[in-house]
């Protein structure tokens, strides 16, 4: 488990923004899908641009809190529960 990614990703309000609404999703987005959230709905309600949606998903990606599912030209995305729990007990064994 790489923590300087961990940390990075925590880092941004936003981001951390982005994985408080994932945890929830039927309560902060209008259309909430078996395979996660689409991307264009998180930049809807982050009102930021696309790639700067996507470079802060593929950071949180990247630390392992959330997991991407390609269908076509969409991507959805939803948080990673078993890895965010490890993530969890790293943490409080440091």
């Amino acid at each position: 488990m790489d923590l300087i990614r961990i940390y990075k990703a925590l880092s941004n309000p936003t981001r951390i923004q982005i994985l408080q609404w994932l945890k929830e999703p039927e309560k902060h987005f209008s259309e909430v899908y078996p395979e996660g959230v689409c991307v264009s709905d998180i930049q809807k309600k982050v009102k930021l641009s696309q790639s700067t949606v996507s470079l802060y998903l593929s950071i949180i990606q990247d630390a392992g809190f959330i997991q991407s599912t390609r269908q076509g030209q969409w991507t959805y995305y939803k948080r990673n529960e078993k890895q965010i729990e490890e993530i969890k007990q790293c943490m409080m064994d440091l």
